[in-house]
């Protein structure tokens, strides 16, 4: 597995990806509005920051509510995101989906309980 993404969220991607872009030279991949949410993908060559920024309540905004604009969670590309849960099962790790959804960018997704992961929200996800 290699990184794909680092979900921020954020109450502005726009501002933020033009400072990014700016400051880093990742420009703009992939714009969608997807489950209540603005998501803004910028390139770092090959994997992306994700912006997520909430146009109705749900669960990016209650996370800013709570905690702040910062990093959500971290994405792990995968070729067999059903194997790859099994094995966090095998692992005694709580899963957050049981099975794969649907994502952003049109890809399946599987998130773990952070709980189980030292903390962090990690999300599975198949190209």
């Amino acid at each position: 597995m290699q990184i794909d993404h680092i979900g921020i969220a954020t109450d502005d991607a726009a501002g933020l990806a033009e400072t990014y872009e700016a400051l880093f030279d990742a420009p703009v991949a992939h714009e969608e509005e997807f489950d209540g949410l603005r998501v803004v993908f910028l390139d770092f060559g090959g994997s992306y920051f994700e912006l997520l920024e909430p146009l109705e309540d749900g669960t990016i905004s209650r996370y800013l509510d709570r905690n702040g604009a910062g990093i959500h969670h971290v994405a792990l590309e995968t070729d067999d995101i059903e194997g790859a849960l099994e094995t966090a099962r095998d692992h005694g790790v709580e899963c957050i989906d049981e099975e794969p959804r649907p994502g952003a960018w049109g890809h399946d997704v599987a998130f773990l309980h952070p709980k189980s992961t030292g903390g962090v929200l990690v999300e599975y996800v198949e190209h």
